[in-house]
């Protein structure tokens, strides 16, 4: 069989776009013909041979819109190739992708991955809506990557029968035991709550800002990443006197990441709405055993992936007390620390591991194939 994986945003930028690599990359490793076609980002527009069984296609992109790429080569692109393959495997949500496999006119196996709403661009979805409406018709099977969002996404209502959960799989992070002990000597005697990801409004970060305020002074909050709120966060953080219990640590490397987990007590999740659909970042963490402190974001599946009482605690949004309360009860008790610990782990190799969704894929696509 022939698979196209078909989104957004090479090089690879956010959650989606990694799912989409990983699974063209695990697949074609396995000796599946699995190809991946992009819009470029950043000026990149070069195909790439990733392997024997793994062709990139990488399709200018003219013009980026509320999180959309203006690619009209994706749709030439597509027309051209399309023919090729069994099943193509749509990301949602990518208004060009789905334009694409509705202008290719492509007969074969359609999978729809819905990796979330349309939530904040709702000029975009109005234009937009009629061919989302189209795309969820035409799929012969939707994949959810937890089933509280496929159950609880309005647009989907109609289609439960042929929805399918697959959650997200990651690799496992490597550690780093020399950059572990310098992080922990650096805040000696302090507990370390972690945190990390894009620096955007639906982050919540200013709530997790504001619960630091609420912990004793043994206590550091580490915050991982870059985004437009940098500044305003940055802000906030000496406004409030904070500048010795949170720091901003920027871009950290993948290779780093390992190390501020190992190095952790505690990590933080203060996202406040239903943008944050998964939060891979959650299963990175269970995957050290570092109890997770998450939100309770009504219709997401974050507070799927950290069960409550399980593998750590989850709490409303938008509220810094509840956070600040959770840290410290997960901190303040050896016993029950250790329980959440061990249970994030379980958690991680139950239901995130990369092997696992990729093999849930390839069995999906069998099962279509054979029908």
């Amino acid at each position: 069989m022939r698979i196209l994986q078909l989104g957004k945003f090479y090089p690879l930028k956010g959650g989606v776009e990694k799912v989409m690599y990983a699974l063209a990359e695990g697949l074609s490793q396995r000796g599946i013909n699995c190809d991946a076609m992009f819009a470029s980002k950043d000026g990149h527009t070069e195909d790439i041979q990733l392997n024997e069984h793994c062709h990139i296609y990488v399709c200018r992109t003219i013009l980026e819109a509320k999180a959309t790429m203006i690619a009209p080569t994706m749709v030439a692109t597509l027309a051209q190739i399309c023919n090729r393959y069994d099943v193509i495997h749509v990301h949602h949500p990518d208004p060009m992708a789905a334009l694409s496999i509705y202008a290719s006119g492509f007969k074969g196996l359609v999978v729809l991955h819905w990796h979330c709403d349309i939530i904040s661009q709702n000029k975009l979805l109005k234009f937009y809506r009629s061919l989302q409406s189209w795309l969820i018709r035409r799929a012969d099977v939707i994949i959810g990557t937890s089933p509280v969002y496929l159950e609880q996404s309005d647009a989907l209502t109609e289609v439960q029968q042929k929805c399918r959960c697959i959650p997200i799989g990651i690799y496992e992070t490597a550690s780093d035991a020399e950059l572990t002990h310098h992080i922990k000597e650096q805040y000696a005697g302090k507990h370390i709550v972690f945190s990390l990801g894009r620096l955007v409004l639906y982050k919540g970060y200013e709530y997790l800002i504001e619960a630091a305020g609420f912990l004793p002074d043994d206590y550091v909050v580490l915050i991982g990443g870059t985004g437009n709120q940098h500044n305003h966060l940055q802000s906030l953080i000496e406004s409030s006197g904070l500048q010795d219990k949170v720091k901003l640590l920027g871009f950290l490397p993948d290779e780093q990441l390992g190390a501020y987990f190992d190095a952790s007590d505690v990590f933080a999740l203060p996202s406040i709405d239903k943008r944050e659909a998964f939060a891979i970042v959650q299963a990175k963490a269970m995957q050290h055993g570092l109890p997770v402190v998450s939100t309770d974001i009504p219709g997401s599946g974050v507070p799927w992936v950290n069960k409550n009482g399980v593998s750590g605690i989850t709490v409303p949004t938008c509220d810094a007390k509840a956070l600040a309360n959770a840290i410290l009860q997960i901190c303040n008790d050896e016993e029950l620390h250790h329980h959440y610990s061990m249970q994030a782990r379980q958690r991680y190799e139950q239901l995130f591991r990369m092997e696992d969704m990729i093999s849930a894929c390839q069995q999906l696509y069998q099962e279509l194939m054979r029908k």
